[in-house]
C-alpha cells in the first residue's frame, strides 16, 4: 500500500524545510566564518580590500558589560565594515 495524496505533501513539505533550514544554517556559519577572517586581517592593521595599512577603528559603541560595536574605515578605499565583539566587562 503506498502513501496517501495528503502524506505525500506532507512529506515534500517537511523535506523542504529541513532542506531550507539547513541551507539557512550552513550560510550563516560560513558568513561567520567569513567576517571572523576579515576581523582578523583588520587587526592587523589591514584592510581586507586593497591589502594597505591604511584602516583605522572610527566608532566604537557599548559600555559597561556585554558586547561593543566597532567600526572600522580604510582610508584608501573607503571600505567600511561594523563587527560586535564581546570584550567582557569594563568596570
Amino acid at each position: 500500500m503506498g502513501l496517501k495524496k495528503e502524506e505525500k505533501i506532507d512529506t515534500f513539505l517537511l523535506l523542504f524545510l529541513v532542506i531550507v533550514g539547513a541551507g539557512s544554517v550552513f550560510s550563516y556559519v560560513y558568513y561567520l566564518k567569513e567576517k571572523g577572517e576579515e576581523l582578523k586581517i583588520i587587526r592587523d592593521g589591514i584592510c581586507p580590500k586593497c591589502n594597505q595599512k591604511t584602516i583605522f577603528l572610527s566608532d566604537k559603541r557599548g559600555g559597561g558589560c556585554g558586547p561593543k560595536v566597532v567600526t572600522f574605515v580604510c582610508t584608501n578605499c573607503k571600505y567600511e565594515n561594523s563587527f560586535s565583539i564581546e570584550e567582557g566587562c569594563s568596570i
